[in-house]
């Protein structure tokens, strides 16, 4: 059965680049977050002028980033579990685990950033 062996090296390979890319672009997406807030610090930390302007564009700004990167997290999700899903049905039970656990630990990565994002002192 080396055609089953080869069947589930390559979806060993593709999950874990799928959750490497997931992986990868939270820690884009909360490195930008960083900088906004470190931007917002530096902000603070000028002149008190406008001081309400000020944190509402950081906070909108912060906020837009915060949405894209999850917006894009998204679309690469649904994309890879759109390639995945036809050939899912027919996998051995084993493989068809495999998808599961990566789909699983691919949305508890992005929670976990979430999180992090959405409270920075954590």
């Amino acid at each position: 059965m080396p055609e089953l062996k080869d069947i589930s090296e390559g979806i060993t390979r593709g999950a874990r680049d799928v959750v490497y890319v997931v992986v990868g672009l939270g820690v884009l997406g909360f490195q930008r977050a960083q900088v906004r807030r470190q931007e917002l610090a530096r902000r603070l930390s000028e002149p008190r002028s406008n001081f309400e302007q000020r944190i509402d564009e950081v906070r909108g700004g912060l906020t837009k980033q915060v949405r894209a990167v999850d917006d894009a997290l998204e679309q690469v999700i649904g994309r890879v579990e759109a390639t995945f899903e036809p050939i899912e049905e027919r996998l051995p039970p084993q493989a068809r685990d495999l998808v599961v656990q990566v789909r699983t630990r691919s949305r508890e990565a992005r929670e976990h950033i979430r999180s992090l994002v959405s409270n920075p002192a954590a």
